[in-house]
């Protein structure tokens, strides 16, 4: 039998998979020595990290180091590294946009050197207990007091730093029930967390309140604020575009439809999967880390 902390790892790296940190093997799998943290440069004061897990985004300047999400605990000491070189302003906070440890999996290295943990009240509750993903057949045990958010919101917040206003808003239950979007207004970029998987299926976490049908209306709130200038991290895969997050917006709404109509009847998952009712679509999205037929579950659980 797997272990749950094997399980948690397993699932971390899948989330991290197309995130350009593939792994082969187990022992392959603990080694975060290979990991490499890509810096790159946006607009104004603000910068996206990639590495393995959640994308990071950064302000920085002369009012410190805004962060938005910390993937995973042993890639903190890269992390900072990398932050150092755009800064040498201290990280004085870190906004993790839901309650998934690939995004905040750093937040205790973070929190004991005194970095302020700022998230949507749900994103405390959920952490402050155990959780089981049942999509993943494991437990993810109660994050440590120090790890948990100590600046909390229901339905937003807004952060002036480094010449930004930096709005937080949080979306109704998309790929959780605690999912915030955070847009650097001056710089005209927005962070999405898992709202948006740029060019693959996404996981929905069903069991924490996430739907298709929310993902959609996530996707519809964020390309409100958007222009055809606006820069996009998304949670997993390379920054985007307005037209990128609108053909995510379009691909999950003829996966919803495709999928209702080949559910109809009754019809069990396994039915639904045999009918292929996604493979016009997995040429372009079916190579990520969720395959069809584990997308077409989620979905079916989701709906």
């Amino acid at each position: 039998m797997i272990s749950n902390s094997k399980r948690f790892l397993s699932f971390a790296v899948a989330l991290s998979a197309f995130a350009a940190f593939p792994f082969q093997d187990a022992a392959a799998e603990q080694d975060y020595s290979k990991v490499e943290i890509q810096t790159i440069p946006l607009a104004r004061s603000v910068s996206m990290l990639i590495g393995a897990g959640g994308n990071i985004g950064v302000s920085a300047g002369k009012d410190g180091i805004f962060m938005i999400d910390d993937q995973f605990a042993p890639l903190t000491p890269k992390i900072k590294t990398a932050i150092k070189k755009i800064s040498s302003e201290p990280i004085r906070f870190v906004l993790n946009t839901h309650w998934h440890f690939d995004h905040t999996g750093g937040n205790e290295n973070l929190g004991k050197t005194g970095v302020t943990i700022v998230a949507h009240d749900n994103v405390r509750k959920t952490m402050s207990i155990d959780q089981a993903l049942k999509a993943f057949n494991m437990t993810v045990p109660a994050s440590p007091a120090v790890a948990l958010p100590v600046i909390t919101f229901n339905d937003s917040a807004t952060f002036h730093l480094n010449g930004e206003t930096i709005s937080i808003q949080h979306v109704p239950p998309a790929h959780t029930d605690g999912d915030s979007i955070v847009h650097f207004e001056e710089a005209n970029i927005i962070h999405t967390g898992d709202t948006f998987f740029n060019g693959i299926y996404p996981f929905i976490d069903v069991e924490h309140g996430g739907s298709i049908d929310g993902m959609i209306k996530a996707a519809d709130i964020t390309l409100k604020l958007a222009n055809d200038q606006t820069q996009i991290i998304p949670g997993h895969g390379p920054l985007a575009s307005k037209k990128d997050l609108a053909r995510f917006r379009d691909m999950l709404i003829t996966a919803r439809t495709a999928i209702k109509a080949a559910a109809q009847g009754g019809k069990s998952v396994e039915e639904v999967i045999a009918a292929e009712p996604l493979k016009e679509l997995n040429a372009e999205w079916g190579d990520g880390f969720l395959k069809p037929a584990s997308f077409i579950t989620i979905v079916m659980n989701a709906i």
